[in-house]
């Protein structure tokens, strides 16, 4: 299934740079196979899609371990954003495709930017 995933605008660019090949979530998706990369203000537009490898889930120290060099966000970031949770999730990314021209949320039948994710 294609998902609708808000990724701010310094995680998204190292996407599409192929500097961060996972993309972290504290909650579940299910049967992604694709991620189309909504990028949240001050852009605010949907810049490019990704291909879903595999999805990781481990303890947050765990992930760390075994993500953090192809993770694109420093450890005091990636442990901020899994406090408070002992399951962290990791979206493991291939065949990146950042689109030709900027897209709008509206194109995909969408109002506002999901909070999580959404699916299209």
């Amino acid at each position: 299934m294609t998902v609708i995933l808000s990724i701010k605008p310094e995680y998204a660019l190292k996407i599409f740079d192929g500097e961060k090949q996972v993309e972290y979530r504290r909650r579940r998706i299910k049967n992604a196979s694709k991620v189309i990369v909504y990028v949240t203000k001050p852009v605010g537009k949907v810049l490019g899609e990704f291909e879903v490898d595999d999805i990781l889930c481990a303890d947050p120290e765990d992930l760390w371990e075994q993500t953090s060099h192809i993770g694109g966000i420093s450890k005091k970031a990636y442990f901020e954003y899994f406090k408070d949770t002992n399951r962290a999730f990791a979206l493991e990314i291939k065949n990146v495709r950042r689109y030709e021209k900027e897209r709008e949320l509206k194109d995909y039948g969408l109002k506002m930017a999901p909070q999580f994710f959404c699916y299209v």
